[in-house]
This record gives structure tokens, C-alpha cells and sequence, in this order.
């Protein structure tokens, strides 16, 4: 597989370890070991190989954002009086905690950010009183998600 690093090689074991570990981070390696026929000081290695070559980086758990409230989840388009102002916008978008992802893009917009809001009233402030008063945000374009149907990392 050719890779952004090219010292980095992965080979079909590699792959296979990927695999079970980006369905379930808290696998067991022994029982990894057991599926792929090696030892798990195998698996070991070959993880410290992963994560030194940056492939990989830890592991995490996943909040359930609906169990804590958060049920309107948006894409909100920024477009900037000049480019100049992104770094400065950056810097302010990182201060709101309902700020999940931002983009430099290229298109209308400067700046593509995903919210996550407790309801459409929470946008609308979120909106109102945060992004649309950080210097340099001209206007901004919003679109809610409905509902998310594909949810995936990259295959390996």
C-alpha cells in the first residue's frame, strides 16, 4: 500500500489488526492474537510500529451527544470580509464548545464549521450572539442535518 510515508509499510496483518481494533478500540489484543494466528507481543509491536509512523493515534470513547441533550447538529457556511481575517476567526470559533470541526475551504464560503446544539433555539443564539459577532464574519449560510446516515473512518 502506498502511503503518504513511504517508509511505512502495512502489510495484510497490519490490516487485519486495523480492522478489529477500529470496530471495537477496547478488543482485547489476546483475542486478536487468537483471529489472526500471532502472538500478542506480535500485535504489540506492530501497534508501537502504527502509532510511531503517526498511522494511528490512540483510542477513545464516544460520547452519545442525544443522551446529554444535543439534538440539532448543523453545518454553517462562514464567509469573511477579507481572507486575512481566517486566522483571527479561527482563533475566536475555537473558544465556542459547540464547535466540533472547522474547514478552511475553498467555494463561497471561507470557513465550514459543524455545530452541535441542544435545539434550533440554541442555533439560533449560538448564531446570533457568538459566530456572527467574531470581527471579520461577513455573514454566514446554515444548514441543519436532519439525520446522519453514513458514519465511517477511512477503509483499510
Amino acid at each position: 500500500m502506498k502511503t503518504a510515508n513511504e517508509n511505512l509499510k502495512i502489510d495484510g496483518i497490519d490490516k487485519k489488526i486495523l480492522r478489529f481494533l477500529m470496530q471495537d478500540a477496547r478488543k482485547p489484543i489476546l483475542e486478536i492474537a487468537r483471529n489472526i494466528g500471532i502472538s500478542g507481543a506480535a500485535i504489540h509491536q506492530r501497534l508501537r510500529k502504527l502509532e510511531k509512523s503517526g498511522l494511528i493515534a490512540g483510542s477513545k470513547f464516544i460520547v452519545n451527544p442525544k443522551i446529554l441533550g444535543y439534538t440539532t447538529m448543523a453545518y454553517i457556511g462562514i464567509f469573511l470580509d477579507k481572507a486575512m481575517s481566517n486566522p483571527i476567526a479561527v482563533k475566536q470559533l475555537e473558544k465556542i464548545p459547540e464547535v466540533l470541526e472547522c474547514h478552511y475551504t475553498t467555494g463561497n464560503w471561507s470557513i465550514l464549521i459543524k455545530v452541535l446544539c441542544k435545539d434550533n433555539e440554541h442555533l439560533m443564539y449560538l448564531l446570533n450572539n457568538k459566530i456572527q459577532q467574531i470581527e471579520g464574519v461577513s455573514r454566514t449560510e446554515t444548514f441543519i442535518s436532519l439525520e446522519q446516515q453514513i458514519n465511517r473512518q477511512i477503509s483499510i
